[in-house]
């Protein structure tokens, strides 16, 4: 386990990315945690906007537990609000939130209110990954990753449908019409907008019955909910939006049967099987590797969201197509070709020029 006594790096790498959200002195910052969140993130965030003369304050949350529910790892949606009005509006009513939960606001209820903003004020919201400050620090936002991904976005945004492919026998189309089209370098200007870092991902939150063929896991490929390397291959069969069987051997297979099916039987909630986002790794400094060097305690995989020439695909909720549930696997998946109405965007794993 590495420790997490504060770096004079690590407060720079901080403070570049809170300069980078245009925080200017005077500007007031909510720094939102919880009771389980990482302390440092929220110390050197802190730290990073008394440096540029910012007005910084901490609303710190009681972290949420439920009784006889699966454990809920990297779904992007944090509960710790719970619909508190006072808090909502004090996050509204902020330049710029620091968002230090364990799980992040990209999903969360309480996200539209808080990026309407309240009192002429329209904040922006970074969440901060929930990962050790060294991989943080290694992974900063810069000018080329910018541009990049935003060239990504509108081709997505311009295109109709997304072909995979792999030599490992992946096949999978999905319609772009009616989809949401995003994606994040890390830092976000522009008010009543939300970004994570590190970033350097494009993606689309397809609309419902969009997504239709086969995925292979291949060895090497990634299951971040476990935080684990593939060993043995996995296929799953997808049928409008749906996995709709799980093939393999081994204990990767048998993980992923075991826990998708605990969400889905609890009420009934098949939306832990349906897709939820899809899209493809734009960062050239992000490392496929690195999950090997780390504990899963220091380690969230945001990284392995983002490095360049991977395919995400991602389970669970999907507001665009209306279905919420807290069961969600992030998928990486690297050697695959994905193509933009027939046009290659990346070939077998490289993003292309």
């Amino acid at each position: 386990m590495l420790q997490e006594i504060l770096e004079p790096a690590w407060a720079d790498a901080f403070e570049q990315v809170l300069r980078r959200c245009a925080l200017q002195p005077g500007d007031t910052v909510a720094i939102l945690c919880e009771t389980q969140s990482r302390p440092v993130l929220a110390q050197l965030a802190r730290l990073a906007a008394a440096r540029i003369g910012a007005r910084a304050f901490t609303l710190m949350l009681p972290s949420v537990t439920s009784a006889n529910t699966p454990p809920a790892r990297s779904t992007g949606a944090s509960n710790a609000i719970q619909q508190i009005a006072p808090v909502v509006a004090a996050l509204a009513g902020s330049t710029l939130v620091v968002d230090c939960t364990v799980e992040g606001l990209m999903h969360a209820p309480e996200l539209p209110a808080i990026l309407k903003g309240a009192n002429g004020t329209q904040p922006r919201v970074i969440y901060i990954s929930n990962e050790h400050p060294e991989v943080l620090a290694r992974l900063l936002p810069d000018d080329a990753t910018e541009a990049l991904v935003k060239a990504h976005i509108k081709r997505l945004r311009a295109a109709k449908a997304m072909r995979v492919t792999s030599a490992a026998g992946s096949d999978l189309t999905i319609s772009l019409e009616g989809a949401v089209v995003g994606g994040n370098w890390g830092f976000t200007t522009r008010p009543g907008t939300m970004t994570h870092w590190p970033g350097g991902i494009a993606l689309a939150f397809p609309a419902a019955g969009s997504v239709n063929g086969r995925l292979v896991l291949a060895e090497g490929d990634v299951n971040l909910t476990f935080k684990r390397y593939i060993e043995r291959p996995i296929t799953l069969t997808i049928e409008r939006d749906y996995i709709t069987a799980i093939e393999g051997t081994g204990v990767d297979a048998e993980l992923m049967r075991s826990y998708i099916a605990a969400w889905a039987t609890r009420e009934g909630d098949r939306a832990a099987y349906a897709v939820s986002h899809v899209g493809y790794g734009l960062n050239a400094a992000a490392r496929w590797d690195s999950m090997a060097l780390y504990d899963k305690r220091d380690f969230n995989g945001t990284e392995l969201r983002a490095f360049a020439g991977n395919f995400l695909y991602s389970t669970g909720a999907n507001e665009v197509a209306g279905r919420y549930t807290l069961g969600h696997f992030d998928l990486p998946m690297r050697h695959c070709t994905v193509q933009l109405d027939g046009a290659t965007v990346v070939d077998q794993g490289q993003v292309l020029a």
